[in-house]
């Protein structure tokens, strides 16, 4: 059994996914990151960057359990763990494995900077709006592209380096993005949303989304000085 400490974003949906797409066992453990559950000493010491996802599996590489956090780290593990999503010839792996960490360093901070920007940072700055949302349109470009010459962005099968992408396109329209601009993102999008799995990831913890704007304890929590202090 897996246990998932988690929350309903775009990062926690990436592992929802993946353990949908394969059946693995998983018991989820809320990290409501608005009311400060991630600073909690006990989820720290299984991700110390007070970031979710993160996990604990019982039954490690040797038998015994280990703890990951990083979301791009914790499908590299479950897809060896299960020899699925993920190819087996080294060609064919660091094709993903490259998309991925494109995912990692590019899609999701990128896109995460834009969603603040535009809708929850306290004032609105025109370069700050402008440089996030053009370098939004830049990466559905590149991602468009690539879906231009490969059925999915790690090649010609489903893995890892789309369930780590699909999550963060689904806030498009916080991003500023008409997914008609971009129609090969567009058919990808539109097949993976399709997928029994993927709805059913997408739903974990779904009730527990904010329902309106938040208030001003919450905001600190999430952007002021609560992030900063020594643990």
């Amino acid at each position: 059994m897996i246990e998932l400490y988690t929350w309903p974003t775009p990062n926690g949906h990436k592992i929802h996914i993946f353990l949908e797409e394969t059946g693995l066992d998983y018991n989820v453990h809320p990290i409501d990151i608005s009311s400060g559950d991630q600073f909690d000493p006990e989820f720290l010491k299984i991700s110390p960057n007070n970031k979710m996802p993160a996990i604990v599996d019982p039954d490690g590489p040797d038998g015994a359990p280990i703890s990951l956090f990083e979301s791009g780290a914790i499908l590299v593990y479950l897809a060896e763990k299960t020899g699925r999503f993920y190819p087996s010839d080294a060609r064919a792996r660091f094709e993903v494995l490259q998309w991925l960490m494109f995912q990692m360093g590019g899609v999701g901070p990128m896109l995460g900077q834009t969603h603040h920007f535009r809708n929850y940072a306290p004032e609105k700055i025109a370069y700050a709006i402008d440089r996030y949302c053009n370098e939004a349109k830049r990466l559905y470009g590149v991602i468009d592209r690539r879906l231009g010459e490969s059925p999915y962005l790690g090649g010609p099968d489903y893995g890892i380096a789309d369930m780590a992408t699909f999550p963060w396109l689904r806030s498009h329209e916080n991003q500023g993005i008409d997914p008609k601009d971009f129609s090969n993102v567009k058919r990808w999008y539109d097949e993976i949303a399709e997928r029994p799995a993927v709805r059913r990831g997408v739903e974990v913890l779904a009730e527990r989304r904010r329902s309106g704007p938040m208030n001003e304890k919450e905001r600190e929590i999430l952007f002021g000085a609560t992030q900063y202090e020594k643990r």
